[in-house]
């Protein structure tokens, strides 16, 4: 008999998951870097059974939005458009008019899928100004990133 052939391919359900808490200090983080590592870990790309069509991911907690970094002159030019719905309702506003905790929502739900599922992965983040935060309860671990 094969022995490749007694292997089966796990897939995660509702129930099997094994979700965690992580807390992230993003002071003197790059948006964008930063963003790209806590949607993984979201998405639940970093763990070996992650299936696509299920919520894997962890819950995340950013601490010290107000200290991300954009690189260049990004604070000052950088635009974020939006429409209202009506004709010439087109608005921007500049990386400096909007709150930093924005700016890190803004960008990681981005890089999310853009359906069901990226909305229910989108509701395990919290972001918070300052170092304090109330999720002590669920006991979470630092989750450090080489950048």
């Amino acid at each position: 008999m094969n022995p490749l052939s007694t292997y089966k391919t796990r897939s995660a359900n509702a129930a099997t998951v094994n979700k965690r808490w992580f807390v992230v200090d993003a002071d003197g983080q790059t948006l964008g870097r930063l963003s790209s590592r806590i949607a993984i870990v979201l998405r639940g790309k970093n763990k070996p059974d992650f299936t696509p069509h299920v919520d894997c991911g962890d819950n995340v907690i950013v601490i010290n939005a107000e200290k991300i970094n954009l690189t260049g002159s990004k604070m000052e030019t950088r635009e974020y458009l939006r429409h209202t719905g009506y004709p010439g309702g087109q608005r921007s506003t500049l990386a400096k008019n909007v709150k930093p905790a924005k700016l890190i929502e803004m960008a990681i739900k981005g890089m999310l899928p853009k359906n069901r599922l990226g909305s229910r992965l989108f509701t395990n983040l919290y972001v918070y100004e300052g170092v304090s935060h109330p999720h002590t309860a669920q006991q979470p671990e630092n989750l450090k990133f080489d950048i």
